[in-house]
């Protein structure tokens, strides 16, 4: 005796439905993701709750800094606790959290590249690492050109040998106020300077236009206040 099954079929359009609802599912899903990462990497502008706090007590490499939201350059990294870097940017000569950016249009682009009045500071957990004055001490002397160099106003220039990893940059040191800064040489772009210093478990680096170095003892003064600033008071 023949005994057929009772099942019945499936339509080719129930089958199809079948496979796009879990193709529809997951893209959905994946544009929240997108959309969610671009929100946590967007930089840190605009306006704030009312009762958001002004400063985050943020630890790096163990040490607490006392940092002002606004001066937090992406998101992801505005919550207090450790961290393991932080990216910053101040006004400068007031060393002010910088509020809205400005708007620039294509034609004022390039006047706003050469004009820049932040100085950006990013401070890491060092783990151990080789200290700046180490660095300064020991390895930058191997790459540095031979040629005697006087100070000019009490600021010291020396060259990097083209042939080393720093053949573009040129290193700065002063002794009063102190500064040790690897500048970058003009070129398409303005010159570059990064000058570092070690808190406790962390690494502060901060950059800022060679053309300031015109006047460097006010940088230097700044870059000491901001220290000074970040590690109080409850620093």
């Amino acid at each position: 005796m023949t005994v057929f099954s009772a099942a019945p079929l499936r339509s080719p359009r129930t089958r199809t439905r079948a496979h796009v609802v879990p193709i529809a599912l997951a893209g959905t899903a994946a544009a929240c993701a997108v959309a969610l990462v671009a929100y946590l990497l967007w930089p840190t502008w605009g306006s704030r709750g009312a009762d958001a706090p002004d400063k985050l007590p943020v630890s790096v490499g163990g040490t607490l800094f006392n940092l002002p939201v606004t001066a937090i350059r992406m998101k992801i990294q505005r919550h207090s606790g450790p961290q393991e870097r932080i990216d910053l940017d101040f006004l400068y000569p007031s060393l002010e959290p910088p509020g809205a950016p400005r708007h620039v249009t294509a034609d004022t682009a390039e006047a706003a590249v050469q004009s820049i009045d932040r100085i950006f500071l990013s401070i890491a957990a060092h783990h151990e690492a080789l200290s700046p004055e180490q660095r300064t001490a020991t390895i930058y002397p191997r790459y540095l050109d031979q040629a005697a160099a006087m100070p000019v106003d009490g600021l010291t220039m020396r060259m990097f040998r083209t042939d080393t990893p720093y053949g573009s940059e040129d290193l700065y040191s002063a002794a009063s106020p102190v500064l040790t800064a690897r500048c970058t040489r003009d070129a398409a772009t303005p010159g570059m300077c990064l000058s570092e210093r070690r808190v406790g478990g962390a690494d502060l680096t901060f950059r800022f236009p060679r053309s300031w170095l015109s006047q460097w003892r006010d940088v230097a003064e700044a870059m000491d206040r901001l220290t000074a600033q970040l590690r109080g008071p409850r620093g």
